[in-house]
């Protein structure tokens, strides 16, 4: 049987077959979106293209992406949910459409990694009246012929949700269902943002294992979207030819392909198991955890809890600190350490004492340092970084049972003052436990019921959940600007960081490169390699130089050409595998002449990007660096504004 690594090959070789240029994974921190923390899909780094920009590798595109979402944190620890996850993709930008993709899935899924295509269910979009969007009916009949062809009655039913699978292999849904987009269903979609009907695929498990007849959903319809477990999905076929545009819906100006399938789920559909930790990706941190806890996964439900979410959080927090997030309280920093120290809560039901985080990421390291080679070479950072946040953590958890003891001589004081015993720690005071302290409600009602007290679990939930819709307010209230956009001012914005990149490199010196940025409509951050604090004479010499070359009213051009020529024209940008061998060059200025950072220079800046940009720089405003400081070591963060 095909392991995942395996699996992974097996793909990205089927659609270069197919005249796919494969390219390598985006960060997991998003270049220039300032809407999302993270990069949580497949297609997030391919949004300008399918938005009708030529891509220098062509109009077919493959890769395996790197996601991480952090919205599923709380739900890890079941057989099928994580944080962090690879997405198999391909996409056709304006090139071919439904009828090759669903032929080629198709033939990939059930003869190029031999899954059954008897245990194979597809649901397609059954179209919105209100927004005028038809009903893929082109889609469906495109599967039923592929089942047909393999000896297998493909009923077509139009409503499962209300009268179950009725013997049928294809299925109709709501845009709720099978309709993609960054922000979900058209309704949430803002203004110029594209989406598209998709077609889903789900791996059956086997009725006789009785998912649905022991699951609380045993009295609903069973169908493959009534998450009794019996159903999982592998893949989601999106046609993405739609743009808000308004409160209505245009074509695009190319039809697309986005496809994204899970590495895990599809493996776990090979492994024919529905508990995605037992596929090889996990093994040899299964076992690792086995052997320092001297528990055995699968045998105990809360322990097997315990295990799942160990197992993701560290491979999550091995990816993210490879990626740039460090440990720390705000921004991706924030959920790397909200992971590791989660981690090691759990761990502490494993009776697991030692520090261990580096011994299981130096496993991942190695299962996947093949394909991602910058974990070998950040090995040590990696290993260090999560050392010192276990370390921290563990000291945490002492101070908080020092808490608990004292909250135990309150009810002490209590008694003797008042006569009267309190029995019962309450939910907010088991919260604070929980969010100051880390302690799991779990560990605080074995601790009560060693002093033969009892926990209002009912109050910890509540107060649980108003501190999560307080959170939850608040990443609203962050990035209400809705979704990345190419408006006038980030766009501004986008070349004033070319600019600023030039700029810095020639007043600190070339060792500084990009380690990052942040682009909104109000402003602009950069992040460079520095470290030390720039003065007052750097940062004003930095800002003059930039404002010179917006006030020459520089043209901005690019042109496509390989990356051994992009270094010979003296471009800057982040050069290896990430941008594949074509690229796209822009230049602020005369792309014929060599690059000299003056206010007389022909040719201001030539740096590898994507894009977009101004025309010419004479529209961008006089640009003002307001915050100049420390990133993490050895990186400086500045922001700035056009005015």
């Amino acid at each position: 049987m095909l392991n995942a690594q395996e699996l992974r090959k097996k793909y990205l070789e089927f659609f270069a077959s197919k005249g796919h240029t494969v390219i390598s994974s985006a960060s997991l921190i998003p270049e220039n979106d300032p809407t999302t923390l993270f990069t949580g899909s497949g297609m997030q780094p391919m949004v300008p293209y399918l938005l009708g920009e030529k891509h220098p590798l062509g109009t077919r595109i493959s890769d395996s992406q790197k996601c991480f979402r952090a919205v599923d944190m709380d739900e890890v620890g079941d057989n099928r949910h994580t944080t962090f996850f690879e997405m198999l993709g391909n996409w056709s930008l304006g090139d071919y459409f439904k009828n090759e993709q669903i032929n080629w899935i198709f033939d990939f899924l059930t003869e190029d990694i031999g899954l059954n295509p008897a245990r194979l269910f597809v649901t397609c979009f059954r179209g919105d009246k209100k927004n005028n969007i038809p009903k893929d009916e082109e889609v469906a009949n495109l599967w039923q012929k592929l089942f047909q062809k393999k000896g297998i009655d493909a009923k077509i039913v139009d409503y499962p949700e209300q009268g179950g699978l009725q013997d049928g292999r294809i299925f109709y849904y709501d845009a709720n269902k099978n309709w993609w987009s960054r922000a979900g269903i058209p309704e949430n979609m803002p203004d110029g943002e594209p989406g598209g009907p998709d077609s889903e695929m789900f791996w059956d498990f086997g009725i006789d294992l009785k998912f649905h007849e022991q699951s609380k959903w045993k009295d609903k319809p069973c169908h493959v979207n009534c998450d009794c477990g019996r159903f999982m999905e592998i893949g989601n076929n999106v046609f993405m030819e739609y743009l808000k545009v308004g409160d209505k819906f245009e074509k695009l100006k190319q039809q697309n392909v986005d496809f994204g399938g899970g590495i895990e789920r599809i493996a776990a559909a090979l492994n024919d198991n529905q508990d995605m930790f037992a596929i090889d990706l996990f093994t040899g941190a299964r076992k690792k955890l086995e052997e320092v806890s001297g528990k055995k996964y699968g045998e105990d439900e809360k322990e097997t809890y315990a295990f799942r979410v160990i197992m993701d959080h560290l491979r999550a927090a091995t990816f993210l600190i490879d990626d740039g997030a460090m440990p720390s309280n705000k921004d991706q920093g924030y959920f790397t350490r909200r992971l590791i120290r989660r981690a090691v809560r759990y761990a502490n039901d494993l009776g697991i004492t030692n520090i261990f985080t580096p011994e299981v990421a130096g496993i991942y390291i190695e299962e996947y340092s093949e394909h991602y080679p910058s974990l070998q070479k950040n090995k040590e950072l990696i290993l260090n970084e999560l050392r010192k946040e276990e370390t921290k953590f563990r000291e945490t958890l002492e101070q908080g049972i020092k808490e608990f003891e004292k909250l135990l001589k309150g009810f002490q004081l209590a008694l003797e003052k008042t006569g009267h015993a309190i029995t019962e720690i309450s939910g907010k005071q088991a919260f604070k436990l929980y969010d100051t302290y880390g302690f799991p409600i779990e560990m605080t009602e074995e601790l009560a019921k060693e002093n033969n007290l009892t926990v209002d679990k009912i109050g910890f939930d509540e107060s649980y959940k108003a501190h999560q819709q307080l959170s939850r307010q608040g990443a609203e209230q962050k990035f209400k600007g809705g979704l990345a956009d190419h408006g006038e001012m980030s766009v501004k914005y986008h070349t004033a960081t070319h600019l600023l990149h030039a700029a810095l490199r020639q007043v600190l010196g070339n060792h500084v490169e990009q380690k990052g940025s942040n682009i909104t409509a109000e402003r602009l951050r950069f992040d460079f390699s520095h470290s030390d604090k720039m003065t007052d004479e750097q940062i004003k010499e930095v800002e003059n130089l930039v404002n010179s070359a917006i006030q020459k009213d520089y043209q901005v051009s690019f042109a496509e050409m390989t990356i051994a020529e992009a270094k010979e024209k003296g471009a800057i940008g982040l050069f290896g595998d990430k941008y594949g061998e074509m690229v796209k060059v822009y230049t602020v200025g005369d792309p014929e002449q060599e690059v000299l950072v003056n206010v007389s220079s022909p040719t201001f800046s030539r740096e590898i990007c994507g894009g977009p940009h101004v025309e010419h720089t004479g529209i961008m405003g006089h640009f003002k660096i307001v915050k100049e400081e420390s990133s993490s070591a050895g990186i400086r963060r500045i922001k700035a504004i056009l005015e």
